[in-house]
């Protein structure tokens, strides 16, 4: 069978049966378009004719054009994803992508936000009262409910629970789980809501024409907030969620817990963060402790 037909089943496949995020399935579209154009080159069109030892001459190329190699990493993953398709339908009789190993790389730990900055930002945004309310609810959820964008802006009012202090996400993969939210949180989004008469269906976050708010605009409204307040060089929406779980994890809570407030399907995920925390331990220490 001709690759490119398996390549435009799978894809179907991710976006239509497995209702992968629309931002998954273009990131696996492009890394698989790429492996394509590779296979095209040496003319390998049937799906048959890849082997292993092909499959690792198009990531040493990569590796060569000096692209990352948690980039790399990525990449072999779409390609597995997509030998795996393949190899459940029977278009192949191995899997050359079954035994190759991701690329060794030390992963680099995500910037935190102090807390006390996390309430600076709150002063910074009141000096804005036009668009406070908006402003604080979009950082309380991202910080407070530890959330992704994404699932941030596909929240509907019927999501939130005042009265069991939860929140319903969509998660990557279309993975429902529960949130808490914190009293404080509740404040913030009673504020935001004091003004709104929205039905069940209705997107919580609204922008100025009333319509859903999108990436773009969190992604600006989080980094000018930042920006007033602190110094880091990524002041993206991703930072807060980072904040938020290294913040938990400071404070004692069970990395179990964490794992399931994310939305993480791996427990090694989450773990990250704890190298986070002993990590600014270990700052705190040569800071403070007289034997450092």
């Amino acid at each position: 069978m001709l690759i490119k037909e398996v390549y435009s089943e799978y894809i179907k496949e991710i976006r239509n049966i497995k209702r992968y995020s629309p931002h998954t399935v273009i990131s696996y579209s492009e890394d698989l378009k790429s492996f394509l154009n590779y296979c095209v080159e040496y003319s390998k069109t049937d799906i048959k004719s890849i082997s292993e030892k092909f499959i690792k001459s198009y990531l040493m190329v990569l590796s060569e054009s000096g692209l990352e190699k948690i980039s790399v990493a990525r990449k072999l993953a779409s390609i597995r994803g997509f030998f795996k398709y393949a190899y459940k339908l029977n278009y192949i009789e191995v899997n050359p992508a079954c035994f190759i190993s991701n690329p060794k790389f030390s992963r680099k730990l995500p910037e935190v936000v102090p807390q006390e900055i996390i309430l600076n930002a709150y002063k910074e945004i009141d000096k804005d009262q036009k668009n406070a309310k908006l402003y604080k609810v979009i950082i309380e959820l991202l910080y407070g409910c530890a959330l992704r964008v994404s699932e941030l802006c596909n929240l509907n009012f019927g999501d939130i629970n005042i009265r069991s202090k939860t929140v319903r996400i969509l998660g990557k993969g279309n993975k429902v789980r529960i949130v808490p939210i914190g009293d404080k949180s509740i404040f913030v989004l009673n504020e935001y809501l004091s003004d709104k008469n929205l039905g069940a269906k209705d997107p919580l976050l609204i922008d100025k024409n009333d319509k859903r708010i999108y990436p773009r605009i969190v992604c600006t409204i989080v980094s000018s907030c930042l920006a007033k307040v602190c110094d880091l060089e990524k002041k993206s929406p991703h930072v807060l969620r980072h904040s938020a779980a290294t913040h938990m994890l400071d404070n004692g809570a069970d990395l179990r817990a964490v794992k399931e407030i994310l939305g993480h399907e791996n427990l090694s995920t989450t773990q990250i963060y704890t190298h986070v925390s002993i990590e600014r331990l270990k700052t705190a220490y040569k800071k403070a402790h007289p034997k450092s």
